[in-house]
């Protein structure tokens, strides 16, 4: 594996991550929201990923498959749990018996997520580094 390969599939990484980290921070931004534009109380989202061979220059020359992968981001779905109902007759948004419909968004699971991601990215900073220091330390040699 050359250099740059291990960049992009770092790179993907970072990228992938970062989109979790997005997500994440949409769904706790609106655990409150009561009222979509489409109607109703938000739904929670999550990413899924996928993975995709790494294209490099030599595997087009020698025409072989590469069995490199790098992460990408392949949908973000919407999550079909019921929403939490509370009786509160006052709230702007309550049914005729009182009940308001919030998100179902699990504020623990969330910051879970959320770390979990962070230290994905975290990961793929580090290799980076480690890639780059290769690169140096092979340059120094080549002195």
């Amino acid at each position: 594996m050359d250099i740059l390969t291990a960049l992009k599939i770092s790179g993907s990484g970072l990228k992938a991550e970062r989109a979790r980290l997005n997500v994440t921070a949409m769904n706790l931004a609106n655990a409150n929201t009561t009222r979509t534009m489409e109607g109703g109380p938000y739904r929670a989202k999550s990413v899924v990923f996928g993975s995709r061979p790494v294209e490099n220059f030599s595997d087009t020359l020698n025409s072989s498959q590469s069995k490199l992968r790098k992460v990408e981001v392949v949908q973000v779905v919407e999550d079909n749990k019921p929403f939490k109902e509370v009786y509160d007759p006052s709230h702007p948004d309550a049914d005729a018996n009182g009940i308001v419909q919030f998100p179902n968004v699990d504020t623990a699971e969330q910051m879970v997520d959320m770390i979990s991601a962070k230290r994905g990215y975290e990961a793929n900073v580090t290799a980076i580094d480690a890639v780059k220091s290769m690169a140096l330390k092979a340059l120094e040699i080549s002195r």
